[in-house]
């Protein structure tokens, strides 16, 4: 009863005023610095990635590098016949004159018609960086829809990655307002049910509320060393409700257990010292899997996962505090108001004894009198579930995969029918000293010859730009597919290993690297391909080191490996059949693209190993502590699960919920996060930790501790004599 969890939740039972006054100032300063420091934003450097990321830093380096473009096309209005070429044409140059007067527009290029003439495009240029430019695009919108409703024979519409960027920000935003309207009160109704208190079910979301707020200010001071991608908050929502309530879950059951069983002979700093003695150590152990995990990301030497990392980590730290401080405060004053009313109350409400109640008991007998059995069917339905994983596809969500519900990506679709070569394109980015610019560039135009010549994908006229330097050149080829295609990917790989070295690559000398949207796209899961086994790798060793390190047990460690890679797999395998496939489209609302997210089975497997140690962290402490007392390993396993069951479930319907509203999102990438970290706990809770776990530690017996001694048994606290609570 010395270690440090057991000395903070002593001293916050003994003084809860001054716990609570301390969290609440804990929160708003972490907010306070948070907005005084402000974040800072990932820039377009951050993201360049492979190979394509090596050209667009030569093509910087030249003053080549890509600007923001948005790009207003005017065609005839519905119902209108065709397109006046007359009317068209002025509005073109009244969207030009506008926008060349606007600061950030850096060039505007003349009306450019259609093949078939029934539209017309006039691109505007802005200036910044790209990523930048959504930043700066209401301007640009705003002129155009004063020249849309000057015109109302025309329809004026802008699009371009500034403008759809945008789109996609307000549609993620409105769509995590909706999950967040619909899982606080889930996750409320749930607790309810469990506690039978309002009470009660109230401080969990509460804490998780306001570990939230602290992280989000403590997370911007952090994304001055890892820059914020845009989706460090949506990350804290996703991981801060979830761990924040758990946490919070698995210590309120406990002290209720422990206060019911002592029956009045404790008081209530005693039994919040017995709760954070037993869970309060489990969700430091977890709490710290799940920031290790999370870490694992900053592997991936991706802005974007290390964006994720920083959000996953800090949420998680700051969740494990409130348990440790604020939580035992408010759990001693409530105790106390409690006792007061023991009397008229049941010292426990049914289903919550240590022996756990009618449905843990019906399933677990089965498991107890069968465990091979069990182990066996169990396991190969897992592995049936993780069949299909052989035929995942991976590739980059790229700008078509977006929504239409996004009005953005549905003037995207009317420009891409009318230029299909604007759909992509390959950029050749050369770096020579300037005294050869001459010879770079006539290289360059025998490579776009041959591929014009060669290369079916390959459409429209080159674009051939030399810097103010004459040190870069940038040739510019259109590809009129689709970026993540075959023929756009073919085209890319013939591009880099063929005419690339057989023209600019053979002059001595020189650097050349390709980019471009083909390039960007397949460059990307590419470079998450790479990562995969090293991050798994390291997943693998820490929670091998982690269960290891909080039981003393080798074997266990090899067990909690087996059952996450089980776990993982299993809902990989479950995702691709949904996702991959159109049969499901209707029901979650999507289009499929025959493919899952490059960022998808990375984000999957280290969030669910760092969740799932906190389902196997408090089901085997339960276990362990029975094993400690002396009881029988096969006894304790039983029992161990029989006592943990029922909060386990309860916080698995939490995560569920909080995970399952995100894949009602819009955004397909983030639909297919959510819907495999749902299906992912799912499994891991109903299946992993109540039949594939104990099965197999009834079979092992003995075997689960070694190779540690045997155990003493466990401290408690004896009782105390009751005296009142301290209030300050």
């Amino acid at each position: 009863m010395t270690n440090p969890t057991v000395r903070m939740a002593r001293h916050s039972a003994r003084h809860p005023w001054r716990a609570l006054i301390g969290w609440l100032l804990f929160v708003a300063l972490s907010l306070g610095a948070g907005i005084a420091v402000g974040s800072r934003p990932a820039t377009t450097e951050d993201f360049r990635i492979g190979e394509a990321g090596r050209a667009e830093a030569l093509a910087a380096e030249g003053g080549l590098q890509q600007k923001p473009l948005e790009r207003v096309l005017i065609q005839a209005a519905p119902g209108t016949g065709p397109l006046d070429r007359s009317e068209a044409g002025a509005a073109a140059r009244e969207i030009a004159a506008r926008m060349r007067q606007l600061p950030d527009v850096l060039s505007v290029t003349g009306p450019v018609a259609d093949a078939r003439h029934t539209a017309l495009r006039v691109d505007v240029t802005m200036k910044g960086a790209e990523f930048d430019g959504k930043k700066h695009v209401d301007a640009l919108l705003a002129q155009t829809a004063e020249v849309r409703a000057a015109h109302p024979r025309l329809l004026v519409e802008e699009v371009g990655g500034p403008s759809i960027g945008k789109g996609v920000d307000k549609l993620r935003g409105d769509d995590l307002s909706r999950t967040e309207v619909i899982a606080l009160p889930v996750t409320l109704i749930t607790l309810l049910i469990v506690f039978g208190s309002v009470v009660m079910a109230v401080v969990p979301l509460l804490l998780a509320l306001s570990s939230i707020v602290a992280a989000v200010g403590l997370s911007m001071i952090a994304s001055h060393v890892f820059p914020d991608a845009g989706v460090g908050t949506n990350v804290i929502l996703l991981i801060g409700l979830a761990v924040g309530v758990d946490y919070t879950l698995f210590y309120l059951k406990r002290e209720r257990e422990e206060r019911a069983g002592a029956a009045g002979r404790l008081t209530p700093q005693a039994v919040v010292e017995l709760a954070a003695a037993t869970s309060g150590r489990a969700v430091v152990v977890s709490g710290l899997a799940v920031a290790v995990s999370s870490a694992t990301l900053y592997l991936a030497d991706d802005v974007i996962f290390s964006s994720i990392a920083t959000g996953a980590v800090v949420v998680t730290l700051v969740a494990v505090l409130s348990s440790l401080t604020v939580l035992p405060a408010l759990l001693a004053l409530l105790g106390a108001r409690s006792e007061r009313r023991r009397t008229r109350k049941k010292p426990m409400r049914k289903g919550t004894s240590r022996t756990g109640g009618r449905i843990t008991a019906a399933v677990l007998r089965p498991v107890a009198r069968h465990p091979a059995v069990t182990l066996a069917s169990s396991t190969l339905a897992l592995l049936a579930l993780a069949l299909p994983v052989l035929d995942i596809d991976i590739t980059e969500m790229s700008r078509e995969t977006h929504s239409r519900a996004i009005p953005a990506m549905r003037t995207y679709d009317r420009l891409m029918t009318a230029y299909p070569e604007l759909k992509a394109m390959h950029q050749v980015v050369v770096r020579a000293e300037a005294e050869r610019a001459e010879e770079v560039a006539g290289a360059l135009r025998t490579l776009a010859d041959r591929a014009n010549a060669e290369d079916p994908a390959i459409g429209g006229a080159p674009v051939l730009r030399t810097s103010a330097d004459r040190r870069t050149t940038l040739l510019e080829l259109a590809v009129p597919r689709s970026v993540n295609s075959r023929e756009a990917r073919a085209s890319l790989d013939r591009l880099r290993t063929d005419l690339v070295p057989g023209t600019v690559g053979a002059l001595t000398g020189t650097e050349a690297a390709v980019t471009g949207e083909v390039a960007r796209y397949a460059d990307y899961p590419a470079h998450q391909k790479r990562k995969l086994p090293l991050i798994v790798g390291a997943l693998l060793l820490v929670t091998f080191v982690m269960t290891v390190w909080a039981f003393r047990s080798v074997v266990l460690g090899l067990v909690g490996i087996l059952l996450n890679l089980l776990s993982a797999f299993a809902s990989l395998g479950l995702l691709v059949v949904v996702f991959q496939h159109e049969w499901a489209e209707g029901i979650l609302g999507f289009t499929s693209t025959g493919s899952i997210g490059s960022r998808v089975p990375l984000f999957l497997f280290v969030i669910l190993f760092g969740l799932s140690m906190d389902y196997q962290v408090f089901v085997i402490s339960r276990i362990r502590e029975a094993r400690l007392d002396g009881v029988p390993t096969r006894q304790a396993v039983v029992q161990g699960l029989s006592s943990s069951a029922g909060v386990v479930t309860s916080a698995a319907v939490v995560m569920v919920t909080v995970f399952a509203g995100f894949a009602a999102l819009h955004l397909i990438e983030m639909k297919q996060i959510g819907f495999s970290l749902a299906v992912a706990v799912l499994l891991d809770a109903f299946v992993i930790r109540v039949l594939v776990l104990p099965s197999l530690m009834l079979l092992l017996g003995e075997a689960n501790w070694w190779p540690s001694r045997r155990a003493r048994p466990a401290e408690r606290p004896e009782p105390t004599e009751r005296q009142p609570a301290s209030v300050g």
